[in-house]
């Protein structure tokens, strides 16, 4: 049986659990990749969001997209790091949320993504939800 605290959980709003735009490492339309593997290498994330310049997302990046787009047939071809931009190789068919979506909505697109982008109305990027920061809620509230 669902206690009520765990039943207040799953009926709880996103924005209580948002990382802000702000503490999160991503990279912007029109970074070449080699900027944009200094960043993931640097920060210590597989996978960052790309933003443009007002913010908006519009994929993600991981240092696999970088890694595959330089492989050639007979070798790694380091010199297209610098030609080459994010938007180029980046992932653009993501899951998004907004403030209104619920906790349940958010359990079941994070159990196939370790963080799932937040977005207002205009696209605008606002954060990043966790899985960590979600199993550390059910865990607590497990064991209250």
């Amino acid at each position: 049986m669902i206690s009520s605290r765990l039943g207040n959980f799953l009926n709880d709003k996103l924005e209580n659990y948002i990382i802000s735009a702000e503490k999160v490492a991503h990279v912007q339309m029109g970074n070449n990749l080699e900027h944009a593997l200094l960043v993931l290498t640097k920060c210590g994330y597989s996978v960052i969001p790309v933003l443009d310049f007002e913010f908006k997302l519009h994929g993600l990046i991981s240092s696999a997209m970088i890694t595959d787009s330089i492989l050639g047939l007979e070798r790694i071809e380091y010199e297209r790091l610098e030609t080459l931009k994010v938007e180029d190789v980046m992932q653009t068919k993501i899951p998004v949320l907004t403030n209104s979506h619920d906790i349940e909505k958010i359990v079941k697109l994070l159990v196939d993504s370790p963080f799932i982008c937040v977005v207002d109305e205009a696209g605008i990027f606002e954060g990043i939800i966790t899985r960590h920061v979600i199993l550390k809620q059910v865990q607590r509230y497990i064991h209250e």
